[in-house]
């Protein structure tokens, strides 16, 4: 191992640039995992770290990309030994820790989670971060009272990412799943092909005046939006229902009263992935490899590029333009 590309993004005269570099081993940060790096994907939040910052990243320059998976080549720990294959999503990674846009990464042991029999190392990163944000959004409502039956969830922001993988974990686990999408018309066969068994515009989720209670449709929600559309869904859970919200993409305030919470028994329940817990994390990929594990994984790949295509697929993505999940292919 002499020198291996990676995708670096820093800062010149207030804007973000981000480029191809050679780099070496020692140019890598500190931890005790070197990883020949497989695949990884690409989320909002890597294209907001490579086109305007957005918070998102404290310095640069910075190896982008919030996941990863591949090959252990060198360990420093027990726990993992040359040759395993494991997963690595969020914690600081590709935000504060160069990250996955590399053909080596260097971590902590305390990020690494083996990868679970069932999967391969690309199915992993087709589900990645995304994956991951909708099956750690579906724990915490089974956790909230959300039983397997016949109950109605909602999922918004139905053809991104989280959306697509929470369609089609929920529908996989029994549940009866309707899907928001702004591409109705577009999208609704690749929704019901994923599992949802409704598809609806925007339009059909609010409601024709404001109010803080309607008439209930669904017993929880999974949204990875945010904005002002979560005051109208929280007026039309049912009792004891809940949202699962997990982005802003729809912007970072909403309006609401306190009726929904103390007359329903509301829960808005707010998912971190970044710093889930590892023992958790790790459950929550045992089960993305068996019971939550979803079908038609292939189906989700909106496209396969390599490093030199993921200025074009930010774009894409930051435009709401992308459907399902672009898998980065490094090695």
């Amino acid at each position: 191992m002499k020198t291996f590309p990676a995708f670096i993004a820093k800062e010149e005269n207030g804007t973000i640039v981000s480029t191809i570099q050679q780099i070496t081993k020692e140019d890598l940060p500190p931890g005790d995992v070197l990883i020949e790096v497989h695949y990884s994907g690409v989320n909002y939040k890597d294209a907001l770290a490579a086109k305007m910052g957005g918070g998102v990243v404290s310095q640069y320059p910075l190896t982008l990309g919030i996941d990863l998976s591949g090959i252990v080549v060198e360990s420093a720990v027990s726990e993992f030994k040359t040759g395993d294959p494991v997963i690595v999503t969020s914690y600081k990674l590709g935000v504060a820790h160069d990250g996955g846009y590399s053909q080596y990464a260097r971590v902590p042991s305390e990020w690494v989670v083996p990868l679970p029999d069932g999967l391969s190392l690309k199915e992993a990163m087709i589900i990645g971060t995304a994956g991951f944000t909708a099956a750690q959004s579906i724990h915490a409502l089974e956790s909230a009272g959300l039983h397997l039956g016949q109950e109605t969830v909602l999922v918004t922001g139905a053809t991104g990412g989280v959306g697509s993988m929470a369609i089609s974990m929920l529908a996989n686990l029994g549940y009866n799943v309707e899907a928001v999408s702004r591409k109705k018309e577009q999208s609704e066969n690749y929704l019901q092909k994923l599992g949802a068994t409704t598809v609806l515009s925007i339009e059909d989720v609010q409601l024709p005046k404001a109010k803080p209670l309607a008439k209930p449709r669904w017993s929880a929600i999974i949204d990875p939006v945010g904005g002002p559309q979560l005051a109208p869904l929280l007026a039309q859970l049912h009792y004891n229902g809940a949202i699962a919200l997990s982005g802003n993409a729809g912007g970072l305030k909403f309006e609401a009263t306190v009726l929904p919470f103390i007359l329903r028994g509301t829960k808005l329940i707010g998912i971190d992935s970044v710093e889930c817990p590892i023992e958790l994390r790790k459950n929550l990929w045992q089960r993305l490899a068996t019971d939550m594990k979803p079908t038609h994984l292939e189906d989700m790949v909106d496209q396969q590029i390599n490093l030199t295509d993921l200025p074009l697929a930010f774009s894409k993505i930051l435009a709401g333009k992308m459907t399902g999940r672009t898998l980065v292919k490094i090695k």
